[in-house]
């Protein structure tokens, strides 16, 4: 299999010719089903946001969140388009979450205290990530759910870097998730309960937002269980479509 990575959409929105092949960097053509796709860039830290749709906090029985409810993903729980996620032995309720992802670093700026009315000159572009998640080890909204969403493979992310220059109001984008071809989730950027601004005026008090950083946005209402087999498609408007194959774990020795 060829590897390719999408860095940004430019190059690949032009290679999908009519008769659906890709185009990649050296102008050669490939079925997309006989790649090996890679992440569509090197994410430095990767940071969550709990509860920033409204229809989803209420869907869980929740308050609303008076302030942004952070977590941070692990990096090795980010996978490409196209790659396997497993679904840990033993658990009862795994599910998917369709999520914006906010890449920072325009022009390489670090951003650190930034104004909510200055905060998209540091936004690179955006992608798809989908924040698995077992709600069995999901508690108290105040502890961070490290365990439930940072499991090896729980972060896939692609397919590809979309600048921001290509999404003119990324406060108006449609999500969609599919599982195995049925629509599960549907939602629109417009119900973020935290803009982007306001998402990176808060993070960048504490924290240095350095380039490759992402922000996660949150997902709206309309979770539901995934199985071993299941295959997963998330959809947002101008990003493309991010799919991903559900599988068991395998522990050695462990029938």
């Amino acid at each position: 299999m060829k590897t390719v990575r999408f860095f940004h959409n430019g190059w690949v929105r032009k290679g999908i010719v009519d008769h659906g092949l890709v185009l990649d960097e050296a102008g050669e053509l490939h079925h997309p089903d006989s790649l090996q796709y890679m992440l569509p860039f090197a994410p430095g830290t990767v940071v969550g946001l709990a509860l920033n749709y409204r229809d989803h906090a209420e869907e869980l029985g929740l308050e609303m969140p008076k302030e942004p409810v952070l977590f941070i993903k692990p990096e090795s729980s980010l996978v490409p388009h196209k790659a396997h996620v497993v679904r840990p032995k033993g658990v009862e309720y795994m599910h998917y979450e369709n999520e914006l992802a906010v890449v920072m670093g325009r022009a390489g700026k670090p951003a650190r205290r930034v104004k909510a009315e200055r905060a998209m000159d540091y936004v690179l572009g955006y992608t798809i990530v989908n924040d698995v998640t077992v709600r069995d080890f999901v508690g108290n909204m105040y502890r961070p759910p490290i365990r439930a969403k940072g499991w090896d493979t729980f972060g896939p992310m692609g397919p590809m870097l979309v600048s921001a220059d290509e999404i003119p109001d990324p406060h108006n984008l449609e999500l969609r998730t599919y599982v195995n071809g049925e629509l599960r989730q549907q939602g629109n950027t417009r119900d973020l309960i935290f803009s982007i601004p306001e998402i990176i005026e808060f993070v960048s008090r504490f924290m240095t937002l350095k380039p490759y950083d992402v922000i996660l946005t949150g997902t709206p209402k309309g979770i539901s269980h995934v199985r071993s087999g299941d295959v997963m498609r998330l959809e947002i408007d101008g990003l493309g479509a991010l799919e991903n194959s559900v599988r068991e774990e395998i522990i050695p020795g462990v029938g």
